[in-house]
């Protein structure tokens, strides 16, 4: 098994969960996401957030809004819709539920370092 490879995948199904999130606390540059998250050791590149973010525009989940910025050109700005946010609230609930039936799951195989 290719060890990082799993938890490379693992990592890829919960970033719409943490971008959403994220954005829904304030309008957010795409380079502030990925700060946020490395900082959170959830390590992205530009080339998987891109393609994320237009996903969740396209889905209406997110909206953006151009911003002049004072080292080049405008930037796009990240911001939570409303429906972004219902679905926010249902994945939020639905990670609660996957993580204890994980940790349930693990407790009761007895996991131990060696």
């Amino acid at each position: 098994m290719d060890l990082e490879n799993a938890k490379a995948q693992m990592r890829k199904g919960v970033l719409e969960l943490c971008i959403l999130s994220i954005a829904a606390e304030e309008e957010v540059y795409p380079g502030d996401i990925i700060s946020r998250l490395k900082m959170n050791d959830l390590i992205v590149v530009e080339g998987t957030l891109y393609p994320l973010l237009t996903r969740l525009k396209n889905d209406q989940l997110l909206e953006y809004s151009w911003r002049e910025s004072t080292s080049g050109p405008p930037r796009k700005y990240f911001k939570t819709t409303e429906e972004g946010k219902k679905v926010l609230l249902s994945l939020s609930q639905s990670w609660d539920q996957l993580v204890q039936a994980v940790q349930r799951t693990l407790s009761a195989s007895d996991i131990k370092e060696e």
